[in-house]
C-alpha cells in the first residue's frame, strides 16, 4: 500500500514510509516508531491511519545508527538488538528529524495540519514532539521515561493525548503517578489509563496485545486527531 520518500536534514537524509488515503487527505500524521524500526507493525499503523483519511508518514529515526532497521518482537536476538539501538539513539536528534519530517510533509497537504502518533520509544518522542516542534496535535501510547522530562511540558502549545498502560512493565506505578501529577492540570493534555493492560497492548502479534483495549484506545486517538487536525 505504501511507498518510501527521502527526508533531508543538515547532516544527511533518511527514508520515510508513506501511506496515502484513497481520497484527498484530511491532514497528515507522523507515525513514530517503536524500538524495532519501521517494521511491519509500524507500516501497518501508517496504513491504518491512511484508511482513516490521513496522509501517514513513518520516518526511519534509527538511520544514523543503522538505516532500514526492520525487526520484530518475536525473538531474544531481536529484542537485544532493539534495546541496543534504543540505547544508542539520540532523542534530541530524533525530535529534530521529526520536525524535518513535519515540515516536508506539511507541503504535501498544502500547508495544512500535521499530527503525530508514537508507540513505546515513539510514545516518548510523541510527547517531546508536542513540546518542541510545530506539530498540531500529538498522541503517545505507553511512552517510556516521560516522567523524567515533565519540565518540558511548560512548552506545550498544542493538544496532547497519552495512553497509559496500568500494568506497564517499563513504566512503573510511580512513573505513572508522576505523569498524572505533572500533566493532569494542563488543559492541553488528556491522559487515558488502561488499568489491566501491559506495555504494547496495541501491538498486533505482541505478547500483550489486547484487541478490546486497543480498539478503545485507537477510537479515542482517531477522534482526537480528527478534532484537532480537521
Amino acid at each position: 500500500m505504501g511507498e518510501w520518500i527521502n527526508i533531508s536534514v543538515p547532516d544527511g537524509a533518511f527514508k520515510a514510509y508513506v501511506a496515502r488515503p484513497a481520497g484527498t487527505p484530511k491532514a497528515a500524521v507522523i507515525a513514530i516508531q517503536e524500538i524495532f524500526g519501521v517494521n511491519a507493525v509500524m507500516r501497518g499503523k501508517a496504513d491504518w491511519l491512511a484508511r482513516e483519511g490521513f496522509l501517514a508518514v513513518s520516518p526511519d529515526l534509527f538511520w544514523r545508527i543503522e538505516p532500514g532497521v526492520d525487526i520484530t518482537d518475536q525473538s531474544e536476538v531481536e529484542w537485544n538488538k532493539a534495546f541496543s539501538l534504543m540505547n544508542a539513539f539520540d532523542a534530541q536528534k530524533g525530535v529534530g528529524d521529526i520536525q524535518a519530517t513535519i515540515t516536508q510533509v506539511r507541503s504535501l497537504v498544502g500547508g495544512g495540519k500535521v499530527g503525530a502518533i508514537g508507540y513505546c520509544l515513539g510514545g516518548l518522542l510523541a510527547y517531546l514532539t508536542a513540546c518542541n516542534t510545530d506539530c498540531d496535535a500529538s498522541v503517545g501510547y505507553y511512552g517510556v521515561n516521560i516522567d523524567k522530562m515533565l519540565d518540558q511540558a511548560a512548552r506545550l502549545s498544542k493538544p496532547l493525548m497519552l495512553h497509559i498502560a496500568g500494568k506497564d512493565g517499563f513504566v512503573k506505578p510511580d512513573a505513572q503517578a508522576a505523569m498524572h501529577a505533572g500533566l493532569d492540570s494542563n488543559p492541553l493534555v488528556t491522559l487515558h489509563d488502561y488499568a489491566e493492560q501491559d506495555h504494547a497492548f496495541t501491538r498486533e502479534g505482541g505478547q500483550h496485545y489486547d484487541a478490546a483495549a486497543a480498539k478503545i484506545a485507537d477510537e479515542r486517538t482517531i477522534g482526537f486527531l480528527k478534532k484537532h487536525l480537521a
